[in-house]
């Protein structure tokens, strides 16, 4: 009888410990839902055909245009016929669509409606995994992923859920003590956007304190594997077409969203200037690194994982050529899971939202003809600026609970770093004494 009371007792066990987690799936899913409305005028009205419309509708996507920009209605392989401008995660996805809806009558619509199912999935996948990575007596913090209302906003402008639930899955992995899978899906989400490389420093930084060295090489190594496996055969195969991303992103100038697009185009002397734009943005964050590293090594108490996580991708945000409206899907886990106060996360939201809105208002009053139905750059400076500087409050915040650990609402409840894995209760090998 043993033999088979043995898997009941294990299904019936899963089945206990999934329950909590079930109430935020369904908020999970209506926040997908609530997303899939707010498009509504493009997606059922026709407004994203319109140059005008889709953004006084505020309801513009990358993903229906790529379809042709991409040249997939053309019946073109990503890379191997056209260079698309993303890394090959994303390339995957775009062309497991393009078969699925090519004989289809209205396939540009098609294409977009799978990809958003997609990443709604991956939406309710990165609400549990933020879940889970909470632990149980918090929980609920991952509501503020599944219905924030930036990611409402937001949340179907490009394909970074994917990425996020990779990530997501990563550093639970990590948590779990499994180092290999969380390498493996680290790298699927390198792979995917390059936002989640990142991580790597933050887990660095806790393995130089820890001296927990075989876990992060493992780690590292799955990472690098399983990126060279996915990249390898499109590198070798169509170089041209595979390197277009990362030429891109080399040869992008300021762009819409960033601090440097505003000292651009209000002429600033040295920040403004074009020509040092890759190395200002290079030595801003390797200012912002350099600094985050003291913090890690010097503070009395280790920081917890998600801190330094959130310290370090916030940092890549505020210093790139580009902070497109999509970018605050990337931060919402983190900065949760970070410092779950929502005092200063309801600021930053409302700063995210007033720069969803301003982006667009501003894209229609450059316009000709249209500045009557837009903004001016000035208005729009204000939204570029606000959320740079909630971000800021943020991470000063960030700082102070890792030098007061006692403000640290996650440490009040007597934990050291329920994510960390290896690192939580690890004692120090290495540690610089400032005081």
């Amino acid at each position: 009888m043993k033999s088979l009371q043995s898997p009941l007792n294990t299904v019936s066990g899963l089945g206990t410990r999934a329950v909590p987690y079930i109430p935020l799936a369904l908020f999970a899913g209506l926040g997908a839902l609530l997303s899939y409305l707010w498009k509504w005028p493009c997606r059922f009205g026709g407004a994203w055909n319109h140059g005008t419309l889709q953004f006084t509708n505020f309801c513009y996507t990358d993903i229906y245009p790529l379809w042709w920009n991409e040249k997939l209605h053309e019946g073109k392989i990503p890379y191997f016929d056209y260079p698309v401008e993303y890394p090959v995660g994303i390339g995957g996805i775009m062309e497991f669509f393009r078969r699925i809806v090519t004989p289809m009558s209205d396939p540009g619509t098609a294409f977009y409606d799978l990809t958003v199912i997609l990443m709604a999935l991956c939406l309710v996948v990165g609400v549990l995994l933020m879940a889970a990575l909470a632990g149980p007596v918090r929980r609920w913090d991952a509501l503020w992923y599944a219905l924030a209302p930036a990611l409402i906003l937001t949340a179907y402008i490009n394909w970074d859920l994917a990425a996020n639930a990779l990530s997501l899955g990563a550093l639970l992995a990590w948590s779990k003590r499994r180092q290999w899978l969380a390498g493996v899906l680290l790298g699927l989400a390198i792979a995917t956007k390059f936002y989640p490389l990142m991580f790597l420093g933050p887990l660095f930084l806790l393995t130089l304190r820890t001296g927990k060295w075989v876990p992060f090489l493992k780690t590292v190594g799955g990472a690098a594997g399983i990126w060279i496996l996915v990249n390898a055969p499109i590198m070798l195969t169509a170089f041209d077409g595979w390197k277009r991303f990362y030429v891109f992103s080399q040869e992008r100038r300021a762009d819409w969203g960033s601090i440097w697009y505003f000292f651009n185009q209000k002429q600033w002397p040295i920040l403004g200037d074009a020509d040092r734009l890759d190395t200002l943005g290079v030595l801003s964050l390797g200012a912002f690194c350099l600094a985050i590293a003291v913090l890690a090594v010097t503070a009395r108490t280790r920081p917890r994982l998600m801190q330094l996580c959130f310290l370090t991708l916030a940092a890549f945000m505020l210093t790139n050529k580009v902070w497109s409206p999509q970018y605050v899907l990337w931060l919402i886990p983190f900065a949760v899971l970070a410092r779950p106060n929502w005092k200063a996360i309801a600021l930053w939201q409302v700063a995210e939202c007033w720069y969803f809105f301003a982006i667009w208002l501003y894209l229609v009053g450059i316009q000709p003809g249209n500045e009557a139905l837009g903004i001016s750059g000035d208005t729009y400076f204000t939204a570029v600026w606000g959320r740079a500087i909630t971000i800021l409050i943020m991470m000063g915040l960030v700082v102070r609970d890792i030098l007061k650990p006692d403000k640290d609402v996650i440490r009040q409840a007597g934990t050291d770093d329920r994510s960390g894995g290896v690192f939580d209760g690890a004692p120090d090998r290495f540690r610089i004494a400032l005081s």
